[in-house]
Parts: C-alpha cells; structure tokens; sequence
C-alpha cells in the first residue's frame, strides 16, 4: 500500500444534499455564482469554511502510470490510497470510507460497490470509455464520473501516420526480409506521401491531429464528420465531402470514426468497390468498422494494395486469422494508447479532475454531472428527452456538414433555465457522430470545439403552452424541426420545416417527402404489409393541395435498406429516411 499525506480522518460533512447525495445546480437563469453558463458548481460550504480537521480520502484501485502523484502532494485535505488487485467483495469492504474512486480498465464498478459506497461522490476512469462503471447507478445515487478524453489522442495520431508511412514503404516486411538474410529492394519498392489524397473518415481529437501531421507531407486532405463545420475543416486545410468522394479520390483512407450502427462494416465489398485501384486503408479507431472478410477479399484481387490494422473485430483475433497471414497487411496490437506518455496524461488528468470535484471547484469532463436545479426538474424533465429527442432526429434527416444550431423556446418553458435544454437538443445531434461520451455536461463544448455555432432565443406562442424549435443549418441545408410534450410525457413531432405534422417521437419512424397526390398513403400500407412491417402509428400533413407533403409512419420495427431503396423509386416519393430514438 502506499499512503500520499496522512491522517487518516473520515470524509468532510456534506452540505447541500438531497436523498444523501451532493447536489449540483443552476439558477434560474442557468448560471451559477459568478461562473460561466456552462460551468457547474457544487452547492456545498466552500472548501475554506470547512472544519480542517476532516480530510478528503480516494482510494486507486487499478495501476496507474506516475504523472499524477504530484497532483495531490500540495492538497493536505485529500488523502490517497493504493489498493489494486482487489476482488469485488474486498472493494466493497473498502469503500464506505472513500468519496474518491480513481479506476482504469482492470476494476469493474458494479452497481453493488456503488451502492456500498456511502460516501462516494465522485469516479474517475483514467482513460476514454467508462464501459467499467455502471453509469446509470452511479447517477442515480449523485455520484459524479469522469473520464480523461485527451490523453491518447497524440500518440493515436501518432500511430496513425506510421501506419501511413509503414504501408507506403513496406517498413515491416522490409525489415523481417532483412532479418531473413535477404536483400530484396526491388520487391518492396513503395510510393511516395507527398501529393497523396488522404481521406479521413471522422474529424474528431485523433481525425484533426492526423491531418495536421499528413499536411507536413504535403498531402491533400478530405474529410467527413457530420459534426465538423466547413469553418473549422478548412483551418487544416481539410476539404469536406460525401462518403463516395472519399472512396473514389483517396489513395489512403484512415479511420476516426466511433462504432455505431451506421459505421459498423462501414469498409465492405460495397463500399472498396467505389474505391479507387490500390487504395490502402488504416483503422487505428474501432475493430468493427471494417468487414475483415470483405476486406481480405479485396485484397487478394488487388483492389486494395494494403492495409494497417490496430484494432479487430475480435481482439486478439484468432491465430489463424487469413488478414495476418497477408503481406499486404500490418499489424499491431490495439496499441493506439500505448505510449508512456498517454498513460501518464491519462492519469494525471483524471487526478486533477477528481481533486477539483472533492475540492468543490469546477470540474471538467463529467460525464452525468447534473446541471438543472432540483426544484424545477420534475417541471423540465420531460422537455429534456424532448430536446435530445428533436436533435436525434435532425442528425438521421440533415445531410451535410453542420455550421449552426438555433434553439427557439417558446411559452412556460422559456421561463426556466433553457441551458440544460440546449445541452440536450446537442447532445441529440452529437451523440451519434463520436464514439466519446456525450452528455449534457459536454455537449456544447464538443459542438464548440467543431467549430458549430450555438444560439438561443425566447418568445410567447399563441398556440402551444410550451414548444421547442430547432433549425440546423448544414453545407446543403437549413432544417426546422418543432415539437412539444402532450400530457406529461407523450412527445410529439409539431412541424418539419413549414409543414406540419404530428407524429409520436419515439421508436423506429419512417420519414418521407413525397407528392400530394390520391392513393400514396394506400400504396406504402401496401409496401410495407409486403415486408411484414406492421405500421403502429402515422401522421401526414402538406404545404398545399397537390404540393409537397410529409407523411411519418411509426413502425414496430426497422425497415430493410433495400425497402427503403424499393420506396424512394416511387415517382410520388421526393425522398426517404429511417429514424430511430
């Protein structure tokens, strides 16, 4: 065990509390004492009224690299601890006397340590994922988590451009070719970076610091990140496109993109077919994005010319995985974090956040902190999930590359704090774009970081109690969506653009833009009986008689890509789109 300063004291009293858990919250306005609109604030007695003789206490339970140690050394009211190794039941016996809980990968915090921890207020993971950490317990007991997202984005980078550089030399293969007392120079004969087209698919942290570093090779840049600007792509000189640009100009295309349902498989037969001859593909991001089996495909017939894999659908992936056994491609493993100093920025991080929630000072990279006063959320709770729901829905129909969301409040709710509210209306829009957690905490500071601007407004409205509208503007578009809560929580689509229509927002929705013409509502039913998906609910509205209409069909399950294909050929049909919230 090592100790970082003395005593040994029980945890400080608590002050502010509700149901035994620190309270977070935002005046009416949704500003706290004098700190920005998005800075959270404890209420509790300021760090300096507080009794001395009571001390902080965080317990470490998995290994971390040093870096962090210092971070507490000048904080004699927070005391450290180093337990690792600890089974569930020994964590759970150590617990109750911490209100600090830093963890890697190795711990898993189960909803049972939590509740075994009567005193923990704050969990920090040294790392990007929070997989480990049963979040929805840990909130509902007002215990705030943390994560360090900036740590491995450079040496991911990093790692990315060797992998560039690797591929266009055959520096692996030259090397075990060597090695093997051969001297076959003609044979890895390689190409050159500069006036290459690199195409990045993803402009998050890692996306962003790869193309700084390709521009040194003097590399042309294209990119695609639905929650990117064209503002801030082109301050790196970063060209925005569709996906089939990328696959038919890149002689290199390397992924930054999170694993979601729309990104699984995402480099298949379908999509290496629209590639160019000899393009090379790099996944330093998430094993799934690529179809292995296509891919390995590709390969063999030449479309591919060679692939750098760090990441696997299956990790490790089985010994006789035929990609491994291919000249053509590289491998490592899963070593995107794997630099000293990654882990050291990791951990040093997430020591400095934990100190400043246990010393009540604003935190940063909260994953669930709570940001609405308790005396209003029961008021303002269903409008949140109406507000993450609106922007879900913009991020399935918007095409393009987004510059500004405006959030309009109109009737009782724009009296309350509308902060949370835009927080969530963007963590709706942003959550589907990156594999990083976001939250209401984060969310506009993530939109910020894209270069995407934000803004409010307020007013009355004659017709609706309450309703919420937001209009994103894109690269190709501008988009209106208004909707309101019916009751206490039936939310209800309002208006798509200026057409309104009232439809339930919730489940597998079918939204579609067709002619105002007789028998368009008869032949769907028919196309989607034809399927075997039954129709739970619809809605229509138009702009005028014969004109454009919108018609919405709430179904028990998704619908197929090629029905969606089979559908948007019908001449009555302007275009097509599924949704899921």
């Amino acid at each position: 065990m090592i100790r970082i300063s003395d005593g040994g004291r029980g945890p400080h009293p608590v002050f502010g509390c509700l149901n035994g858990s620190p309270k977070t919250s935002l005046s009416r306005d949704g500003r706290g004492l004098g700190l920005g609109p998005w800075e959270i604030f404890y209420t509790q007695t300021p760090h300096s009224l507080r009794n001395p003789s009571f001390m902080s206490k965080v317990l470490i339970s998995d290994t971390l690299a040093d870096g962090w140690q210092d971070v507490f050394d000048q904080e004699p009211d927070i005391q450290v601890d180093i337990h690792t190794g600890l089974s569930e039941d020994e964590l759970c016996d150590l617990i109750p006397g911490y209100e600090g809980l830093i963890v890697r990968s190795a711990t898993q915090v189960t909803p049972k340590i939590i509740e075994a921890g009567s005193n923990l207020r704050v969990i920090g993971r040294a790392g990007v994922g929070v997989d480990n950490i049963d979040l929805d317990e840990a909130t509902k007991r007002g215990i705030v988590v943390m994560f360090s997202p900036d740590g491995n984005t450079i040496s991911t980078a990093e790692l990315t451009v060797a992998m560039l550089l690797s591929l266009s030399r055959n520096i692996p293969q030259a090397t075990a070719s060597v090695k093997a007392q051969k001297w076959e120079r003609s044979r890895y004969t390689g190409v050159e970076l500069h006036d290459k087209t690199l195409g990045l698919i993803g402009l998050g942290r890692v996306g962003l610091q790869v193309a700084q570093r390709a521009r040194a090779f003097q590399m042309k840049l294209l990119g695609i990140d639905p929650g990117v600007s064209d503002e801030r792509a082109r301050q790196f000189d970063i060209e925005l496109v569709s996906y089939d640009e990328i696959f038919a100009e890149a002689d290199y295309i390397s992924l930054h993109t999170p694993l979601i349902e729309s990104t699984r498989n995402l480099i298949c037969a379908e999509t290496l077919e629209k590639c160019k001859d000899g393009v090379r593909i790099i996944n330093c991001a998430r094993g799934g994005l690529i179809d292995e089996k296509d891919l390995l495909e590709a390969i063999e017939s030449g479309k591919v010319a060679g692939a750098a894999l760090d990441v696997y659908e299956t990790e490790p992936p089985p010994k006789d995985h035929p990609l491994l056994r291919r000249p053509e491609v590289i491998c490592t493993p899963h070593l995107g974090a794997a630099t000293v100093e990654a882990q050291e920025k990791v951990a040093r991080q997430i020591a400095e956040s934990v100190r400043d929630a246990l010393l009540d000072r604003p935190v940063q990279n909260a994953i669930n902190l709570p940001s609405i006063d308790s005396a209003h959320f029961e008021e303002i709770k269903p409008y949140l999930l109406l507000a993450e729901r609106v922007g879900a829905l913009h991020t399935q129909l918007m095409g393009g590359h987004l510059r500004r969301i405006i959030c309009q409040y109109q009737g009782v709710i724009r009296e309350y704090a509308t902060a949370p509210l835009t927080a969530a209306v963007l963590k709706g829009v942003m959550a589907a774009t990156t594999d990083e957690p976001i939250t209401r905490v984060n969310a506009r500071m993530f939109a910020e970081r894209r270069g995407i601007k934000v803004e409010e407004s307020k007013s009355e409205h004659q017709d609706y109690n309450n309703l919420i509208t937001v209009v994103c503007e894109t690269s190709e578009e501008t988009t209106s969506i208004s909707a309101t809560v019916f009751g206490k929580r039936d939310a209800r689509l309002i208006r798509l653009d200026d057409i309104e229509v009232k439809a339930k927002l919730e489940g597998h929705m079918m939204v579609l833009s067709n002619k105002d013409v007789p028998g368009v509502v008869g032949r769907l039913g028919t196309l989607l009986s034809e399927a075997n998906i039954n129709i739970a609910d619809m809605a229509l509205g138009r702009k005028d008689t014969g004109g454009e209409a919108i018609m919405v069909f709430n179904i028990d399950e998704a619908a197929s890509d090629e029905m969606l294909h089979h559908i948007a050929e019908e001449d009555f049909i302007h275009w097509v789109k599924q949704v899921k919230l």
